[in-house]
């Protein structure tokens, strides 16, 4: 959750300056907020077996309601007449949910690996030193994976797996949008 509320963030600010903050909290808010809101009242009411939603049986309805509050975000950045490159990182999020989400229906794919991995790719494209984002991301994103499977809610596979499908969906779709 920190990486698809805090990317926006820092796309908006980095793109656009303060505008382009207020255009991330909006998409921080409806692809962020709001699911990790659901998360946590779920795990309360017993919905959920665990913040990161481990038992995949417990996916689908989720990823289901994060896609419309995703789709909900798309509309009213495209309506409201966000910058292209705000538009474009939500349209990251739908890219690597329709990537990722079908294949959690068979298999564990990491969506910590997939988000991280697609915010490296993000981040290298709006600043100023892709080189060092890829570099200091590719460190961040091993040990996001090393540690999923060290707590064994992934298996390296899984992990390996999610940070390639994010960050393809990710350099696809800006290679596509921008």
């Amino acid at each position: 959750m920190w990486f698809v509320m805090g990317l926006p963030l820092v796309v908006g600010a980095v793109t656009s300056g303060w505008p382009g903050v207020g255009w991330g909290a909006l998409a921080s808010g409806l692809c962020g907020g709001v699911p990790a809101i659901v998360i946590f009242g779920g795990v309360r009411k017993g919905w959920f077996g665990d913040w990161h939603i481990g038992e995949r049986s417990q996916r689908p309805k989720l990823i289901a309601v994060i896609v419309a509050l995703v789709v909900v975000a798309l509309a009213l950045l495209v309506v409201l007449g966000a910058p292209m490159v705000m538009v474009a990182c939500v349209v990251i999020m739908l890219a690597t949910l329709a990537v990722v989400g079908p294949v959690t229906l068979a298999w564990k794919i990491s969506f910590h690996t997939a988000v991280a991995a697609g915010s490296v790719v993000m981040l290298a494209w709006v600043l100023p030193w892709p080189a060092l984002v890829l570099a200091a991301g590719a460190v961040l994103v091993g040990l996001i994976g090393w540690a999923r499977t060290v707590l064994r809610d992934h298996t390296p596979a899984q992990a390996v797996t999610g940070a390639v499908a994010g960050a393809s969906a990710t350099a696809v779709t800006l290679a596509v949008m921008l």
